[in-house]
């Protein structure tokens, strides 16, 4: 009997480490602009946190628990010896990257400065801003007064400092001060007298000021090292029957301020002595997850890095562009009665969805609206329209996912706001999340309902929306809007089943349409027939749908790949992956899109949808993958992905023997998010 060939899985932390890797890879590319490449290194910082605070966080539960309450091949203790090995090297690159770009600064003119190098009016500009601006903020608390770890919060950068007197009349002592970076900037741009640009960090702000907080007390001498905890995110829901679960999110949230420590990042300059009172007092021991680093943490801050008039340092303006068929002064909802309409963000003006609902809130035929919201805006276009449409008496209804994570206590608040004004809100039921991107109104014309959908692969988000690359489909097919109308139904029933034409819905069905379109490949390609599939996503996890496509493969299915993040899939692997391919691509915008098509004999079909291939995706949440059919718009998605698989410039073959290695390629080099742009503008001509 053959032995059975064990198909290789990439673990998904490590697949997701090569991804933040190639984040890294664009702060270190001199083909961005420098003050972009700064911002690259702010992004991974913040995704390597949340990294810590939810995948790390997660294996360190499972290396707590002697009998898992599912199968799992995974061995935490392993897979966390890897990581920290890989964050350690990524680590190393990242400072690297950072000095090259604090130099590179430095020849355009611009100076990051510590406290040791203000020169005297910069000194008074600096102590100024300290007494109006900093001081405020500082809430000292003395180490020997620190009660326990939960003292210092998550997401917190924190001032350890020693106190001294210079005559001794003082005996010594150390503070922790947080800082007010919720309130005031982490950077200060500093007065100059020539044609430079100096900045200095919120921390050196303090540090240039401790007199000011400590002098009364008899202190004179002061050093200060920067320590950072990150902390377990998991919320851990409340089953107490009584409380709403509007309730019970709020009451997890207040935990999570104060969750189980992951990681403790410390300054490696900390004296010793100071270090092991510091660890003694938080309870930290050798064994738990530490590590000394530079002078700064928390370099998501740099995302924010002022830009101080330099656009030669920035990336070119790509203002959205109009849609050819939206004209202006035209009902938005006559136009999409008109024929199915594709919005590409952020290379199309997300405008064109307030202004849908900001029509819907006030045409006299429209009698109710519904929608999904997991992420929204922080000055949500989206909701007032929504407040508005309430007002003039539409009947609102708004499914608000409270799971969203870091998202919960601005979806809390929107809940609030929005029912204060009358809209339905529906909350989601525990252990599943609405992450489905629905839109539907219903509109009173010739004495019937007549439905107009919109179903989309991202938030409806007019911030994100900038940054992120996403599609969104609108559309009058009665035979969508009905399905849409009973995923909505679906929803209010707390996931009752029904019986969908169009739309295929998680958790009921999505894996296994995907599986059965596997099959037919399969079928078609031991046949002779034509057989092919292109796959994009944000990431490929599931492991029962990977191994359909390693057996897809081993058929003769040509697959590609367009994968932005994790990927657990290896391509080009000798007798089980060869007809796989994969790239990656990390650029300007995020690639947020889920866009599958499936040769299907020589008669392709194409599909949309807001999930990634999952287990999550599949069997805990609602997600809606929804066909295209209008062949304008499948032409525009194949050309989309054409272009994006000729990328040679931003794109990075997914390979567990290559991870990470660019895609290059002779003239000429096609930028794929460019080009697409480009692409689009040209169908406005």
């Amino acid at each position: 009997m053959a032995a059975k060939i064990k198909l290789p899985i990439l673990n998904r932390e490590i697949s997701w480490l090569h991804f933040n890797g190639r984040v890294l890879q664009e702060a270190a590319d001199h083909y961005n602009p420098l003050l972009e490449r700064l911002k690259f290194l702010g992004i991974f910082s913040n995704n390597r946190d949340e990294f810590f605070r939810v995948r790390v966080a997660t294996l360190n539960r499972m290396l707590k628990v002697k009998t898992l309450p599912y199968d799992t091949s995974v061995n935490p203790r392993k897979v966390l010896k890897e990581i920290f090995e890989i964050v350690q090297v990524q680590e190393k690159e990242f400072m690297s990257v950072y000095e090259e770009i604090v130099g590179e600064l430095r020849s355009h003119g611009i100076y990051i400065i510590d406290e040791t190098l203000l020169n005297e009016e910069q000194g008074r500009f600096v102590k100024k801003y300290f007494q109006e601006q900093v001081r405020v903020g500082l809430f000292p608390i003395m180490i020997s007064s620190l009660k326990e770890i939960s003292s210092l919060v998550d997401k917190s950068i924190y001032l350890v400092v020693k106190l001294g007197s210079a005559d001794r009349k003082v005996k010594d002592d150390y503070a922790i001060i947080e800082l007010p970076t919720r309130s005031v900037s982490r950077f200060l741009i500093l007065p100059s007298d020539d044609a430079n640009h100096y900045v200095i960090l919120l921390d050196d702000v303090v540090r240039y000021c401790l007199s000011e907080v400590f002098s009364i007390f008899g202190y004179d001498t002061f050093s200060a090292y920067t320590v950072k905890i990150t902390r377990d995110a998991e919320l851990d829901f409340d089953s107490d029957v009584s409380k709403s679960f509007l309730e019970v999110v709020s009451d997890s949230l207040k935990q999570r301020k104060r969750g189980i420590p992951v990681r403790f990042v410390f300054d490696k300059a900390v004296p010793d002595d100071l270090l092991k009172l510091l660890l003694k007092r938080l309870d930290i021991r050798k064994s738990d997850p530490i590590r000394g680093g530079g002078r700064y943490h928390n370099f998501k801050d740099f995302m924010n890095f002022p830009t101080m008039g330099h656009k030669e340092l920035q990336y070119e303006p790509m203002p959205p562009l109009k849609h050819k068929d939206f004209l202006e002064n035209r009902s938005v909802l006559s136009i999409v009665k008109q024929k199915d309409i594709m919005l590409n963000f952020p290379y199309q003006s997300f405008q064109y969805i307030i202004d849908l609902l900001r029509e819907a809130s006030i045409d006299p035929k429209v009698r109710s609206i519904k929608m999904t919201i997991y992420r929204a805006a922080k000055n949500s276009g989206v909701v007032n329209a929504l407040i508005n449409a309430a007002r003039n008496g539409k009947y609102v209804t708004v499914f608000m996912e409270l799971q969203a994570r870091f998202d919960e206590e601005a979806n809390i608040y929107w809940t609030q706001r929005l029912r204060e004004e009358g809209v339905k809100v529906i909350h989601g039921i525990p252990g599943f999340k609405v992450h489905s991107k629905l839109i539907l109104i219903r509109r009173k014309e010739n004495n019937k309902d007549f439905f107009y959908s919109l179903v989309g692969t991202g938030n409806f988000n007019e911030d994100t929306a900038k940054i992120y690359a996403d599609l969104s489909l609108l559309t009058t097919n009665q035979e969508i809007c009905q399905d849409v109308v009973n995923a909505f139904h679906m929803m209010e029933a707390s996931l009752k089943p029904y019986k969908f034409e169009k739309l295929i819905v998680s958790p009921f069905s999505l894996r296994s349409f995907f599986i059965k379109l596997l099959n037919k490949e399969i079928k078609n390609a031991r046949a002779g027939k034509e057989a092919w599939v292109i796959i994009k996503l944000n990431s490929l996890v599931d492991e029962t749908i990977v191994r359909k496509l390693y057996r897809a493969s081993t058929a003769g299915v040509k697959i590609t790949l367009i994968i932005r993040g994790i990927c657990v899939l290896l391509p080009e692997v000798e007798g089980i992956s060869d007809n796989i391919s994969g790239i990656s691509i990390v650029d300007r915008f995020l690639e947020h899109a889920r866009v599958l098509v499936f040769a299907n004999g020589g008669n392709p079909l194409y599909y949309i949808t807001s999930a990634d291939w999952m287990v999550r995706n599949f069997d805990n949440r609602v997600e809606v993958a929804c066909p295209v059919e209008d062949n304008d718009l499948k032409k525009e998605l194949k050309d989309m992905l054409d272009i994006e698989l000729a990328d040679n410039v931003k794109a990075r073959f997914i390979s567990g023997r290559e991870a990470n290695r660019y895609k290059n390629g002779r003239i000429p080099k096609i930028r794929s998010q460019l080009e697409f742009y480009n692409y689009l503008k040209a169908k406005l001509e």
